[in-house]
């Protein structure tokens, strides 16, 4: 059996954590590291506290009478309660449409600048009910994860990716450096190990620990998934920099209105002879079984709606910018700001389609259609990408012009001037132009925001991997031999003599 659990604390109540409960829950004594040092509590240190405190938010949105009919549903696990609605299976498409509106209610409350909110992992979690028997002799595991995952809402990372070492090598080379069964026992697998990059993994309960389904593995002992709690002996995390200690330190809340809140740190997490308890294992020495797994989520639906809402965010945005600096009115800029437009209503489009006609799953459950989904993942980091080309042409230099800190406000010798030449346009004042301006430049050219484009830029994983893997799509279902014979029924209505069938006169 395992020690104690994150949700040990609330486990009778059955129910979600409040924000209070769930960073009691992270004082939990984590091995985090950041410069240099072991973090004490990351509820309190300055490079995690406000990350965390984002993340208590959600979850006292479960509890809001206000929020909690778009936020939540009961469960069907027995217990009597309520859910978030992505955490339970759905079985219809009205229901996968009530779970989009619940994950972009979630997003809302941070802009769409969280991408690893507990509700990202539970599109496998959500899974693992319907899909128990997948899994084989760990089938009552993903049932009793399934459950548990649900009463509670737990908050699981995701670490899938092999550290990027020697990659001109098969796995099976690289064992002293990736996930790997050191032995089995009667009270569980021994692991060593590391996983990238862990997202929020100082502030979740758990991690998910599987492989990439396009990464080749040949050898049993790699072939292994389970979930490990963050505070389990031999579990380290070692973290990159925090962007909310950067904010913190050399400015305020007005400079970094993003950075500061809502960095949610990505890190390498160590397994270093870990027990993992038999009842957190989900695959083991089944070697086609991890390389089928991963597929059968929902993910993208999570990904697309959180995208859609931060686009919502940033088409707002770039349009206040325009405002403030004149130059909403050229038709260059209405031009691209419109393209924006264009980008945002796509995802949005993508969500509706994912969610109106499902794939059909077991035990009556369904999941988000897969080729919407797909196209969501081949074209999202192109369009992120396009969005900040699009702001940094047309607000340009106004996202330097810029004073370098809220204090210079409260400088007597310093503010007139602000007011008189870093002034808005249309009758808005600096402050506002200036608050504008920082809130656009945190969340394209701080380091806050080259994070987030490398993230949506790589957040489905390998760009090549996501074309191939659309195309093998179509070629399982039989849709391009449909495209492919579609295109072949107008080559037969003619030869090089003419018109061989249909109304035509030669």
């Amino acid at each position: 059996m395992s020690g104690p659990r994150p949700e040990d604390a609330i486990r009778a109540a059955r129910r979600p954590f409040t924000g209070a409960e769930y960073l009691a829950s992270l004082q939990d004594g984590r091995e985090v590291y950041a410069y240099g040092e072991r973090v004490d509590d990351v509820t309190m240190h300055p490079g995690f506290r406000n990350s965390a405190r984002s993340m208590a938010r959600l979850y006292d949105a479960l509890h809001d009478p206000a929020l909690q009919p778009i936020l939540t549903c009961p469960t069907d696990s027995g217990s009597g309660s309520y859910t978030q609605r992505f955490f339970r299976a759905a079985r219809s498409r009205e229901e996968l449409l009530g779970q989009r509106d619940a994950i972009a209610a979630w997003a809302r409350l941070s802009y769409g600048w969280i991408g690893r909110t507990p509700d990202y992992k539970a599109a496998l979690l959500n899974t693992l009910g319907a899909h128990a028997e997948f899994y084989g002799p760990y089938a009552a595991n993903a049932r009793a994860w399934y459950r548990r995952a649900q009463d509670h809402v737990l908050f699981v990372n995701h670490a899938i990716v092999n550290p990027p070492i020697d990659r001109h090598k098969q796995a099976e080379e690289v064992k002293d450096v990736f996930i790997t069964v050191q032995k089995e026992t009667d009270a569980g697998l021994r692991v060593s190990g590391a996983k990238v990059v862990a997202t929020a993994s100082a502030i979740s309960h758990y991690s998910f620990v599987g492989q990439y389904a396009a990464m080749p593995v040949n050898d049993p002992a790699l072939a292994v998934v389970f979930f490990a709690p963050i505070n389990a002996p031999g579990v380290k995390l070692f973290c990159r920099p925090s962007y909310e200690l950067a904010a913190a330190t050399v400015g305020t809340p007005f400079d970094y209105p993003l950075s500061s809140r809502f960095d949610e740190n990505d890190a390498i997490v160590v397994f270093d002879d870990v027990l993992i308890p038999w009842e957190d294992v989900l695959i083991y020495g089944d070697l086609e079984k991890l390389r089928s797994y991963y597929p059968r989520t929902g993910y993208q639906l999570q990904g697309c709606t959180r995208l859609a809402v931060k686009l919502d965010f940033l088409v707002g945005l770039i349009a206040k910018a325009l405002r403030a600096t004149g130059a909403d009115a050229f038709r260059g800029n209405e031009v691209l700001l419109g393209e924006a437009v264009a980008w945002r209503n796509l995802f949005w489009g993508l969500t509706d389609a994912m969610a109106l006609n499902p794939v059909e799953e077991a035990g009556g459950t369904v999941l988000a259609n897969a080729e919407s989904a797909a196209s969501y993942r081949v074209f999202s980091g192109d369009a992120y990408r396009r969005i900040k080309e699009i702001v940094e042409k047309i607000v340009a230099s106004a996202l330097i012009y810029l004073p370098s800190s809220a204090k210079d406000f409260g400088n007597p010798a310093i503010d007139p001037y602000l007011a008189r030449f870093i002034r808005g346009s249309n009758g808005i004042g600096h402050k506002e132009r200036i608050q504008t301006m920082k809130l656009l430049w945190d969340a394209i050219g701080s380091e806050f925001g080259g994070r987030h484009e490398l993230y949506e830029i790589n957040y489905a994983g390998s760009h090549e991997d996501n074309r191939i893997q659309t195309l093998w799509a179509a070629r399982r279902s039989g849709d391009l031999d449909k495209m492919t014979a579609f295109a072949e029924a107008c080559m037969a209505d003619y030869d090089e003599n003419g018109w061989i069938r249909g109304p035509w006169l030669q």
